[in-house]
């Protein structure tokens, strides 16, 4: 066949087409038409041009009525062998430019090849006057799908190519570096280009000094300095302000992220493309701007596709995509952090996971979870950050002599010391150096994600396979505290069973018989002594048998330790320790909370082992009942204590140095303060202490009473507890060295795994309570129970607590997660009710009234001390 002659064929297809779409968009002209095909028939429903082009397409194909030549701008079908006018020009792709044209041809912009802010402002305004918005739609689509277009698109002025129309988009010439672009603006001048080159060097070399100087310092702002990108930002922001509003223009922006992110992850995996063009980046910078990434529509069809994508990206890319959307507005942050977080909750609702279909095996989720950690540092970076302040770091005791694996041939699989994230490594910050993000932390937590996971797999994955499975606890901030310490607890189980199972091989090797578990013998009127003594020598000698299962015997005393027995070892301890009498803390009656004494006269060992014994709790899952300020817990995971920690634990402190930094009078005249402090020992005395040499000679005044509130604060928090704390953290270490517990909880969170919560939720309780030797949740008495235990105040609730169970704190995750058992112990007696803190047991004889069931377990649970409790 000819090719002319098809040509010819589809150019008058074409011209017939326009006809119809005319007589459609515009009417024939004739006022009296009866075509009901036509714009000018009475009664005829205008069409928009979309509309109005399929319409006449329709039309063609059914060879449907044409009116006949009433308007000048009506084309003729008879003149379409002669002209052949189309859309996009004629047979040998030439425009039509005579002047009789009957219908000129459509606007396409074929020739932009990036867009600007007013370059869509100028084709918004023809398309409005027009009122036709298919040419913005098809520039919008083939920009935004092209991955070199949309790197072009939106620069900063001073970048923006003068000539991109005659650039192919597909060449490499199209997007170069920042620098080069900088060249080619100024390549007319060569000695201009050569003085931007230097000053261009100079700028750099000064802007790594000062952001040395600045890291020193600690200080957020200026360590980290504003993220330099070639892309307009608030451009970016402006357009898409003003095209969203269109719901035609949503779409298009939706299907062509839906083209771009295959070629894109192409890209990335397999032709470094970041490593040879950083602009690479101004791809997800732009897709990010889009506010509507969360709906529907982009989570199920775009979404799960970008995340992937930008999972994709290089380290440095990651981190400086972290470190800009850092200096981001909060609402900008918490957005992205909601979309990719309704992506996650989206796609674990509208699956069902199991033991074979893992949550970790959905690369939406993974994908989804890996973008919300650069939202989440981000979040870190922009908050207030004390990155200096680091507590020395003493390495872990360890025995002189071989130690059980080493004599075996094995190693511990953590000996190397906790993990680091490679991000946190790259932005050289740590959550723990955020003191207030500018999101809570707690907003981070995806709780429909923490329902479906397997933390027993998950944890498989983070301690054994985690090069080739995604484990969520390499992104701990989205699990909640209750799901990480399943993590811990994992961990802690699988390392006292590799120690028993290390013990029995040692045993058949040597033929010595040697103790699978950590037993204590101890004596219950010298149990500080006993406790001390024993764990010093296991410290000494080998402080890995403290990972071992936790079992304690009272001297003349029978029973086994399923857990209680160590509660009430645990219990006994503390109370001693933490007596007044003995000095070794003191206690604030305003807060309720204790604090080391700096004028202690016990040893370090004293120290040591109520760190060991805080370890020992975590590592048994076991709560204490101890009061510390949040600031032991900072400096336990590695911080120095600050001003700011004066809130809880010197509150009056706090206040006074507050209100001389905030004073406005005279301050040297009027306070009369020098860098010399005094305070009391133990025995009343004065003892005063120089925070400079010669501090009693240097006034405290307007320039440096910041140093002084720094250096004061320093002593109280640090300096004057030094010794007693190195000795506390020092046991601490021995135990959780090895354990994940730094790489994946907060300071708030090892609290709250020592000392459990306070909030007492019973309803949680009854709901998850079981019953035994004949009681269901309907027996009459059982009703008579719950809603005595109801009617009970703050202080009986936590006394019936610490009777049942031995602690009167909720573990984490609430008393939902207590697992109590109510067991009939006989018929209505005067016998009171007795408990098995073991097992959080409790034996309830069948009284025969309310009454009388409110009146004995009153008087258990108030008098129990020294008796109830087996």
């Amino acid at each position: 066949m000819d090719p002319f002659a098809t040509l010819e064929k589809r150019a008058a297809a074409k011209h017939l087409i326009e006809r119809y779409f005319c007589q459609l968009t515009e009417g024939c002209g004739n006022g009296a038409c009866t075509n009901e095909l036509c714009a000018s028939c009475l009664g005829f429903q205008p069409l928009d041009h979309n509309a109005a082009a399929i319409r006449a397409l329709e039309l063609y194909k059914m060879n449907a009525k044409l009116c006949g030549r009433h308007s000048a701008a009506f084309p003729d079908n008879s003149s379409a062998k002669e002209t052949h006018p189309t859309l996009l020009g004629d047979r040998h792709g030439k425009m039509p430019d005579h002047e009789d044209n009957l219908f000129p041809p459509r606007e396409d912009f074929r020739e932009v090849h990036y867009l600007t802010e007013e370059k869509v402002y100028e084709i918004l305004s023809i398309c409005e006057g027009k009122k036709d918005y298919s040419p913005l739609i098809r520039v919008i689509g083939r920009i935004f799908s092209n991955a070199d277009g949309l790197v072009q698109s939106f620069r900063k002025d001073k970048e923006q190519h003068p000539n991109t129309k005659e650039q192919h988009p597909n060449t490499k010439e199209q997007h170069p570096n920042t620098k080069e672009q900088r060249k080619t603006h100024q390549a007319n001048d060569e000695d201009k280009d050569e003085d931007d080159k230097e000053r261009t060097t100079a700028m750099e070399q000064e802007s790594e000094a000062s952001a040395s100087m600045e890291g020193a310092t600690g200080s957020t702002e200026n360590r980290l300095g504003p993220v330099e990108v070639s892309v307009d930002i608030e451009a970016v922001r402006r357009v898409y302000d003003r095209l969203l509003s269109n719901e035609k223009m949503e779409s298009a922006f939706l299907n062509a992220l839906v083209y771009l992110t295959p070629n894109v992850e192409l890209d990335l995996t397999y032709l470094d493309v970041y490593d040879t063009n950083p602009d690479y980046l101004n791809i997800f910078i732009i897709v990010m701007e889009n506010s509507s990434l969360h709906s529907p529509e982009y989570l199920e069809m775009a979404m799960p596709l970008f995340c992937k994508c930008m999972s994709k990206l290089p380290l440095p890319a990651l981190a400086k995509l972290t470190r800009l959307w850092s200096q981001y507005s909060v609402e900008h942050i918490r957005r992205m952090m909601e979309t990719f977080q309704q992506l996650i909750t989206y796609t674990v609702i509208s699956n069902e996971y199991d033991s074979d279909s893992l949550v970790n095996d959905d690369e939406c989720v993974v994908a989804a979870a890996k973008c919300l950690k650069l939202v989440f540092y981000a979040n870190v970076l922009g908050g207030d950050l004390d990155t200096g302040h680091n507590e020395e770091e003493e390495p872990a005791s360890e025995s002189s002599e071989l130690t059980l694996q080493e004599l075996l041939g094995e190693e511990r699989s953590n000996k190397k010391g906790p993990r680091v994230d490679p991000l946190e490594k790259e932005l050289g910050v740590r959550t723990l150096d955020c003191r207030r993000p500018l999101i809570p932390f707690e907003e981070f937590v995806n709780e429909p994600l923490n329902d479906v996971l397997e933390m027993d797999k998950d944890f498989t994955f983070f301690k054994v396979d985690s090069e080739s499975k995604f484990s969520f606890q390499s992104c701990p901030f989205i699990l909640n505290a209750c799901t990480k310490s399943l993590g811990l607890y994992y961990d802690n189980r699988i390392s006292m069973y590799s120690e028993r199972r290390i013990t029995a091989l040692y045993s058949l090797v040597q033929g010595q018989q040697l103790n699978p578990y950590l037993r204590l013998k101890v004596r219950r009127d010298h149990i500080i002594d006993d406790a001390l003594v024993r764990l010093e020598m296991i410290a000494m000698e080998n402080p890995a048998d403290l990972r071992k299962q936790l079992f304690v015997e009272f001297e003349g005393e029978q029973g086994v330790d399923e857990g209680g027995v160590s509660k009430e070892f645990f219990q006994l301890v503390l109370e001693e320790m933490f007596n007044p009498d003995i000095g070794m803390f003191t206690y604030d009656e305003s807060t309720k909370l204790f604090w080391y004494n700096p004028s202690s006269l016990e040893n370090e060992a004293q120290f040591t082992l109520i760190g060991i014994i805080l370890g020992l709790a975590i590592y048994n899952n076991c709560i204490l009942d101890v009061h510390f300020p949040m600031v032991v817990y900072r400096k336990l995971m590695g911080k120095k204590g600050t001003y700011l920690d004066l809130t809880d634990s010197h509150p009056v402190l706090y206040q006074s140095l507050r209100e001389l930094l905030e004073y406005e009078g005279d301050v040297e005249e009027d306070m009369m303060i020098t860098f010399q402090i005094s305070q009391t020992d133990l025995f009343g005395d004065p003892i005063t202490y120089d925070l400079k040499e010669n501090g009693d000679k240097i006034p405290v005044n307007a320039d440096n009473r910041k140093e002084f509130v720094s250096l004061y604060s320093d002593y109280i928090l640090n300096k004057s507890v030094e010794r007693q704390f190195k000795a506390f953290r020092r046991g601490f270490q021995m135990v959780t060295n090895e354990s994940p517990l730094k790489c994946l909880f907060r300071p708030e969170e090892v609290e709250l795994l020592i000392c459990g919560s306070r909030n007492l939720d019973f309803q949680a309780l009854e709901e998850t309570t079981e019953y035994d030797g004949g009681y269901s949740k309907d027996c009459r008495i059982i009703k008579d129970f719950w809603e005595t235990v109801h009617s009970f105040g703050e202080e009986d609730k936590r006394l019936f607590l610490q009777f049942t169970t031995g602690t009167d704190r909720a573990p984490v995750g609430g008393l939902g997660k207590l697992k109590m058992i109510i067991a009939k112990n006989g018929p209505d007696t005067d016998r009171l009710p007795t408990s098995h803190t073991c097992f959080n047991a409790l034996l309830l004889p069948e009284y025969d009234s309310k009454e009388k069931l409110k009146e004995r377990l009153l008087k258990a649970i108030t008098y129990a001390k020294g008796f109830g409790m087996l």
